[in-house]
Formats: structure tokens, sequence, C-alpha cells
């Protein structure tokens, strides 16, 4: 639950921190410029708020990991939701305006997963799992998003060290397959989900791991 928060509130203060030029610039997500995936956080933190108030009596489907779908290629951009999150963000025209509906159902959000009981099951797309794997699996999607968010923002500050290990150790184990000990745990994020190639030296070092990588989630 710790680890939710940091994570979380980290990303939500990177992205209050940039100038508003700084919106206009592409993000780590295909298609998407970096207003757009500040608007597609919004949309998370709705999510979180709707799944924590889905209590469900069935038992777990899913944890943490399973959570996860995995496809079989990378995101285009023009899936119907992403193109509409597109259109969605070009609606607030001023920066701030989307910041400050972030911060505002952020913040609830941040609050609702420190108050909620991490045994509770909670339903969401078809899936039951605890409230506590539930916000262990977003700790991924804040890790990754972070990642996008700086991807060409050099000045940008990036994600926590803990969550960076945290979702390495996720990846590894939705693969069943581990990085190199030498891979710093961001490398091994962006060559283990597709955001960046690996070098022929890091394929080398992969080894039969590599054709376990890299992972598109959904």
């Amino acid at each position: 639950m710790d680890l939710f928060s940091s994570t979380w509130t980290a990303l939500r203060s990177a992205v209050t921190g940039l100038p508003d030029e700084d919106f206009a610039r592409p993000s780590g997500c295909t298609g998407w410029l970096v207003r757009d995936l500040a608007c597609h956080l919004v949309i998370d933190a709705q999510d979180v708020l709707i799944t924590l108030a889905t209590p469900a009596d069935a038992e777990p489907t899913c944890d943490a990991a399973t959570y996860w779908d995995v496809a079989q290629a990378p995101p285009t951009g023009t899936d119907p939701l992403d193109a509409l999150i597109v259109r969605l963000a070009a609606a607030y025209e001023d920066p701030r305006l989307l910041t400050f509906h972030l911060d505002d159902v952020g913040s609830a959000a941040g609050r609702a997963a420190r108050l909620a009981d991490p045994d509770l099951r909670v339903a969401t797309q078809d899936k039951v799992l605890t409230a506590g794997d539930y916000l262990s699996a977003y700790v991924l999607e804040w890790t990754l998003h972070h990642l996008d968010l700086v991807a060409h923002l050099p000045d940008a500050a990036g994600p926590p060290a803990a969550g960076l290990a945290h979702t390495r150790r996720m990846l590894e184990r939705i693969a069943g397959a581990a990085f190199p000990a030498a891979f710093p745990d961001e490398d091994a994020l962006l060559i283990g989900t597709g955001r960046r190639a690996p070098t022929a030296a890091e394929t080398a070092q992969l080894g039969a791991a590599a054709g376990k990588f890299p992972l598109y989630l959904g």
C-alpha cells in the first residue's frame, strides 16, 4: 500500500512540476503527447476509485501479476479508447486545468488506497482480486507511465527506485524469466516492455530470456 502511494505521489508531482510547454512534447507512449498521458492518468485514477468501491464476494481469479493481459503486438495509438484520450486531452486547452483535474481525482484515489483493506476482494474488468494485489499491480502502471512521462524530458524527475525494483520483479514474474543482474532496473523495464530495443550486447546478455521479451501489457 505504501509503494502504491509513493509511486503515485511521485508521478503526480512530476506532472504538476512540468512547464506548460512540456505538455505538447512527445511521451513514451506511441501516438501520445505528454498531455495525452496526463489525461490517461485521470482515467486511471477514476478506475482506482471505481474498483476500490466495487467489492466482490467471489474468490479471487487473479493476483497482481496475472491481473495483466499480455498482447501480441505493441499499441499503435489508434485504439478507440486511445484516440478518445487524445481528444479529451486537447479539450483542456490550458495544461493547468488538466493538472488541476489530475490532482483533484488523483488525490482522492490516493486517499482511497490508504483507507482500503488490503484483504478486501474487489472486481474490475471481469476479474476478482484483493485490493492489496490490485494496488500492487498499479505500482507497475504508475512506474511505467512515469518512464513514459520523462522519456523526452531529461530534466524531469524519474520514478522512485523502489517502484522500479518492484516493477522489474513483476515483469520477471509475468514473463517467467529474469533479466541479467547487470541490467539497471530502468533499462530492464524499457527493454522488457518494448519501450526501447536492446543493443546487441544486451541481447547476448539476455540469452534464452531474450525470447520472453518484450511484454505488451494491457
